[in-house]
This record gives structure tokens, C-alpha cells and sequence, in this order.
């Protein structure tokens, strides 16, 4: 348990890294224009992830979970 304790914050730190990097990779559905009434032209058309872009998606989803899994844990530990 305390080889856990002293890792978990470490592995938050690498999972909280990769999980901006990944955010940072995905392409960006809303620019400023489409803040003030603008737009890309696309008309809000539906846009659907294909390839790479869509691994990229679940990956990132799944490191969410995880971030938020060491967290849950990391404040059980702390509890004690």
C-alpha cells in the first residue's frame, strides 16, 4: 500500500500530461467566429471522426476515466 501511495502521484501526473497532449491534438470544433455568429461555412453540418482522429477521441476518453479513477483513489488514501 505504500509503494501505491507513492507512486499514485506520479501516475496522476504522467495520465494528467498525456490527457492535455491529447486534448491539445484534437482538432477543434468551434473556433472564434462561430462565438460571435460566424462560422467555417460548414452550415452545422454534422462532423464524424474517422481514423486516427477517432482513436484519438476514445483514447482520450478512456485517460479521463482513468484521471478521474487515481484521483477517487488518491482522496481514499488521503482518508485514512
Amino acid at each position: 500500500m505504500e509503494l501505491l501511495g507513492n507512486a499514485l502521484p506520479w501516475i496522476l501526473i504522467v495520465v494528467s500530461v498525456a490527457l492535455i497532449g491529447l486534448i491539445l491534438l484534437q482538432r477543434s470544433g468551434a473556433e472564434l467566429g462561430g462565438a460571435f455568429g460566424g462560422g467555417d461555412g460548414s452550415g452545422g453540418t454534422l462532423y464524424t471522426r474517422r481514423g486516427f482522429e477517432q482513436v484519438l477521441f476514445i483514447v482520450t476518453i478512456v485517460l479521463a476515466v482513468v484521471f478521474v479513477v487515481a484521483n477517487f483513489g488518491a482522496l481514499l488514501m488521503l482518508a485514512r
